[in-house]
């Protein structure tokens, strides 16, 4: 079922997702090529605990046997890992890495998530590109996060384009409405038909999260049961924001 927010609730998620938007900021500063992705792990929790949240995503159990629960506040994804990289003290950030990080954050009993993809010095052109890429998808798809379209209208804008761009999107897994769960209806694929699925209401509040592989959108996923990677090994990168539907413009909550 989608969850209308009420005003109450609307603060509530603005100020999660600002603990959000004051952790990637942190983070920003301190990813350095040397560093593990363990450390950044601990920087994310270590700042979204003293700004009154905690990690969601530390924990995370989605209930299949044999797949432990994500065990850090951070996924951090390299180069041809597309989501859901465990931290690890063993695993240094090189110069020239595309590195995605995904978290989320709970206070108050609501949820805030967005995706970043960090160029960590200089990187090649190519990956310079597929970032800018993923990144405008999103934005490609939030103009139409507007009251009275539908859900399909959002998807179809991301994979249009993105495929106009000679990139893939992942089908496997999308964004998702938020809230009081991390995971909410509507799901939101990167992909889809115009003028298919729910209309949009105000007071919606979802996760939109473009997944792109510079390659073929086959994927992988590795023996930990969490991380997945490209087929082929081509680059991938992640941009992800909650927004907030309102009578107007849709409003980014995961942006400071």
């Amino acid at each position: 079922m989608v969850t209308i927010k009420s005003k109450k609730e609307i603060t509530l998620m603005q100020e999660v997702c600002k603990v959000v938007a004051l952790t990637y900021q942190e983070l920003e500063q301190h990813i350095k090529p040397g560093m593990s992705t363990w450390e950044l792990d601990q920087i994310a929790e270590r700042k979204m605990r003293s700004l009154g949240a905690i990690p969601a995503e530390k924990g995370y159990d989605i209930g299949i046997k044999g797949v432990p629960p994500f065990p850090a506040s951070l996924c951090v994804s390299i180069n041809d890992e597309v989501i859901h990289g465990i931290p690890s003290k063993d695993r240094i950030i090189k110069e020239g890495d595309v590195v995605s990080i995904d978290t989320v954050a709970l206070k108050n009993g609501y949820h805030g998530d967005a995706a970043r993809t960090f160029l960590v010095g200089k990187a090649s052109k190519e990956a310079e590109r597929l970032v800018q890429v993923t990144k405008q998808a999103f934005f490609e798809g939030i103009q139409y996060a507007k009251v009275g379209n539908r859900i399909g209208d959002v998807c179809h804008a991301i994979g249009e384009y993105v495929r106009s761009q000679g990139y893939s999107v992942i089908r496997e897994f999308q964004g998702h409405g938020i809230g009081k769960e991390m995971h909410e209806d509507p799901g939101i694929p990167n992909y889809g038909k115009a003028g298919r699925g729910i209309r949009l209401e105000p007071g919606m509040t979802l996760a939109i999260e473009p997944m792109v592989i510079a390659g073929k959108p086959n994927i992988l996923e590795l023996d930990d049961g969490w991380t997945i990677m490209t087929e082929d090994g081509s680059l991938a990168a992640h941009y992800e924001n909650t927004i907030l539907i309102t009578e107007k413009e849709p409003e980014i909550l995961t942006i400071l």
